[in-house]
């Protein structure tokens, strides 16, 4: 970026806030989205990215790297304890759509309901983001289908079969009395602070 003039950084920064995992459309498209006159003016400058590392191309389409999305993230640590001196150092740029696997078919993002979960940090009102699959490792936290009804808890095995576990002592253990189904299994979860 340290290469690009201040007009190719506004290009750049632009187009990622429009296409950041997408595939970039023709520059006739660009060029009306971020209202330039010609499609050649488009053209120069995404050469220039190309050239300079940020676009890339996969499988016949233009792609910004995904090393250039998402947030800074900040070696070290942010101490929730006692105050401390935090090293501030930029290590380098994350995704979280990345990190979380979001840009796949087989992920999925659901907003929680209810508060069965606080005990391990998942509250009413964040998102938890869930991988497809119907198989589960015993301790996962789950998305999960129970006598047709969808729950997220914390899946277990006992002598009588799996079940499900809530993380809050006031909700009771859920054992089917049809089915219970996998739907998937819990990649991570985000809030918004307001």
């Amino acid at each position: 970026m340290e290469n690009l003039t201040l007009k190719q950084q506004q290009f750049f920064e632009n187009l990622k806030s429009i296409y950041a995992n997408r595939a970039l459309p023709s520059y006739n498209k660009i060029a009306d989205l971020l209202g330039y006159k010609s499609k050649n003016s488009v053209k120069q400058y995404i050469e220039i990215l190309k050239r300079e590392g940020l676009i890339e191309t996969i499988d016949n389409f233009l792609y910004i790297k995904s090393e250039k999305i998402g947030a800074n993230l900040v070696s070290g640590y942010v101490r929730a304890g006692f105050a401390g001196i935090m090293d501030d150092k930029i290590e380098k740029r994350i995704s979280l759509d990345k990190l979380l696997d979001i840009n796949s078919p087989s992920t999925f993002v659901f907003k929680v309901s209810g508060d069965s979960m606080t005990d391990i940090g998942i509250l009413d009102g964040d998102y938890v983001v869930i991988k497809k699959t119907s198989e589960a490792n015993i301790g996962d936290i789950v998305l999960a289908i129970i006598d047709n009804e969808f729950t997220l808890k914390v899946y277990k095995k006992d002598s009588k079969g799996a079940y499900l576990e809530p993380q809050n002592p006031d909700y009771p253990i859920l054992r089917p009395k049809f089915s219970l189904n996998i739907f998937g299994v819990a990649l991570g979860i985000t809030r918004k602070i307001l």
